[in-house]
């Protein structure tokens, strides 16, 4: 179910002066991407906890990002600048547009799983994609995917590995192996809270 536009989202997108342009971050750190971001949890604290990375979250819906950006600013007004934090509206096809030969990781964080096989070529791990996400990396690629569906994770890891990738580390039960330390999605929270196991797929190809 899509979420609500905001009474007040256009002000809210208006309001968004991170949103990316041609400057990036004029820096050289790492820039790393999150495709679909929500409301932006996850990314938000991945550029808090880490100042020396970049961080790109791009999100299609403009009433999704739009509660994202309600919540950096609130972030920036109660402490401190960020600068390692850009967001982009816009649908993952268009990506290369901004980040050709850009990123260093991009992470899949509950992306719609798609269930049905007609509509498997709109999974965002399906080939077509990760031809997309060819064109992103700067040099080597890594896709880090955290999901709560089961018949997803299958499907991304097959996908992946049929692509080239290789796995580095996969979980069936991430919060049980405690293999990972970063921060929680809006869906991981709800649905670890309901005893649901979170699974978790790294995985690496050379370019």
């Amino acid at each position: 179910m899509r979420m609500r536009n905001p009474k007040n989202m256009e002000s809210i997108l208006k309001s968004c002066d991170y949103f990316l342009d041609d400057n990036l971050f004029n820096n050289n750190n790492d820039i790393n991407l999150e495709i679909g971001m929500g409301k932006g949890n996850f990314i938000l604290n991945m550029a808090i906890n880490n100042p020396n990375n970049n961080y790109i979250g791009i999100e299609k819906y403009s009433s999704v990002i739009s509660h994202a950006i309600k919540k950096i600013n609130e972030y920036k007004e109660n402490r401190y600048e960020l600068n390692n934090l850009k967001l982009l509206n816009i649908d993952v096809k268009d990506i290369p547009s901004y980040l050709n030969n850009k990123i260093n990781t991009i992470y899949l964080n509950f992306s719609d799983p798609w269930p049905k096989k007609r509509n498997a070529k709109r999974r965002l791990t399906h080939e077509n994609f990760l031809k997309i996400y060819d064109n992103l990396f700067k040099d080597n690629n890594k896709i880090i995917l955290k999901t709560d569906n089961e018949d997803f994770f299958n499907f991304s890891k097959e996908s992946l590995l049929n692509y080239g990738y290789k796995v580095i580390k996969e979980s069936e039960d991430l919060h049980s192996d405690n293999i990972l330390n970063s921060p929680m999605t809006e869906y991981e929270e709800k649905f670890s809270n309901k005893g649901i196991k979170i699974k978790y797929l790294e995985v690496f190809k050379e370019k």
